[in-house]
């Protein structure tokens, strides 16, 4: 049965149509007439839906900051009955105390398969984060393997926005204003408040997720690079209007760090049209722009940034979204992995597929590790030896997909990260042997 809705899904997916441009003004309506022309709230709404906001900023923030998206839905959003707590799983939220912050470097395997079924909400486990849910500050490492769909059954975050990283089997993304396909290689990102199913285009699937308590993701300025490179506004994806009119559906809404749980006799995926730019949106990691050196030496990483999600100090992100994409590498004298650093921003890395650079064993896909801020890292010694013996002709680096989500904070662990099984031991002996090479 299963494989049956696996194969659905797929064929729903693959059928798939978008708007593109990231932080545009998007309109859509499924049903011809539906979309109020010329106001937002008219006395009566086409149709006879309800006009509700969705409001993902304060209202008066300035209008380049300012999320917000109008929704013509069969049922209005306030029309349901009492939220009652819910079991929390392994999912957790900021201010996290079960540890104390970790200098030391920590590496995982991927997370184990779970032991019954699990859908996308089941299989949520958190690794760790920073900051505070409640006061909108911080940010929180999430990793799910889930073996079945969401079955009658959606799920929000008023908490933060959740960006999705998949690394083993499709999602079919079905959110408020529209239907969108996450494979791996892709990122979905949903807005804060949205609420949206997970269904499975594959028999398992395996990703990581970054949960964004601060200021919605932004493309990065590009300051003396131009106009043009980098993560470009018309490769993101968003939906076009999709409704579905069935019940009783579950609604889970994560609050505060704890989830809350109520069954509508509706679904509230029954918008039938919308406008506005607070939405959804997926995007393509392979069509990065990568910009890098041809002279010498590395430019800084964060010259690799998707997105990136401002603090109130200039510069400083609460967390950026950063890939290691397909690029060739062409300077001249210059050691070409990633160099040995310590670094004010707390960096935690995952593998989509490949390897990566960097570490010559032992990262593997669906894995991750962990370097807080000031933790010295870098290549390990068989890449190190390697990098400085080698010929330097111009080499393309085409075998991996690597991510980093780097945050302004250091990241405290979970208790369950801490202990984990899968947590790998002996991560520090990868910078055993380098060698004193100092000849005075």
């Amino acid at each position: 049965m299963a494989g049956t809705d696996n194969e659905q899904a797929r064929k729903v997916a693959e059928a798939l149509a978008y708007t593109t441009g990231f932080g545009n003004e998007h309109s859509s309506e499924a049903v011809p007439g539906a979309l109020p022309i010329g106001r937002n709230s008219p006395q009566r709404a086409p149709l006879g839906l309800y006009a509700e906001q969705l409001s993902g900023s304060a209202f008066t923030e300035p209008r380049e900051r300012n999320h917000r998206s109008w929704l013509y839905r069969i049922r209005p959003s306030a029309a349901h009955p009492p939220f009652v707590r819910a079991g929390q799983g392994a999912l957790r939220s900021a201010p996290f105390t079960d540890c104390v912050p970790d200098p030391n470097r920590l590496r995982w395997n991927p997370l184990p398969e779970p032991a019954g079924p699990a859908d996308f909400l089941d299989g949520l486990w958190t690794l760790g984060g920073n900051g505070d849910a409640t006061q909108r500050t911080g940010m929180a490492v999430h990793l799910y393997c889930a073996n079945t769909s969401m079955d009658r059954r959606v799920f929000s975050s008023a908490d933060g926005e959740l960006l999705l990283v998949p690394e083993r089997g499709g999602l079919l993304l079905r959110t408020e204003l529209g239907l969108l396909r996450a494979e791996p290689g892709e990122v979905a990102l949903i807005p804060r408040g949205v609420r949206f199913r997970v269904e499975l285009l594959d028999a398992t699937a395996r990703g990581y997720v970054c949960e964004n308590y601060g200021r919605p993701f932004q493309l990065p300025d590009l300051g003396p690079i131009g106009a043009n490179g980098l993560a470009n506004a018309r490769d993101f994806r968003a939906p076009v209007a999709a409704y579905e009119d069935v019940g009783p559906v579950e609604v889970v809404n994560k609050f505060c760090g704890h989830l809350w749980t109520a069954t509508y006799d509706h679904s509230p995926l029954d918008v039938v049209a919308w406008h506005g730019n607070h939405v959804p949106y997926v995007y393509d990691l392979r069509r990065f722009n990568v910009l890098g050196s041809i002279s010498y030496d590395h430019p800084d990483p964060s010259i690799f940034t998707v997105l990136t999600s401002p603090s109130d100090t200039p510069g400083l992100a609460g967390v950026d979204f950063v890939v290691f994409a397909p690029r060739w590498l062409v300077g001249e004298d210059t050691f070409r992995p990633p160099y040995f650093h310590r670094n004010v921003m707390t960096e935690y890395m995952g593998l989509i597929e490949g390897a990566y650079d960097a570490k010559a064993e032992g990262f593997v896909p669906g894995g991750g590790s962990l370097h807080n801020m000031m933790s010295a890292h870098g290549p390990d010694r068989e890449t190190f030896d390697r990098a400085s013996a080698a010929e330097l002709t111009p080499q393309k680096i085409d075998d991996g997909l690597a991510f980093m989500f780097e945050t302004r904070w250091p990241l405290t662990l979970t208790e369950q990260a801490r202990d984990a099984g899968h947590l790998q031991q002996g991560y520090d002996d990868v910078w055993q042997g380098l060698q004193r090479h100092f000849r005075p």
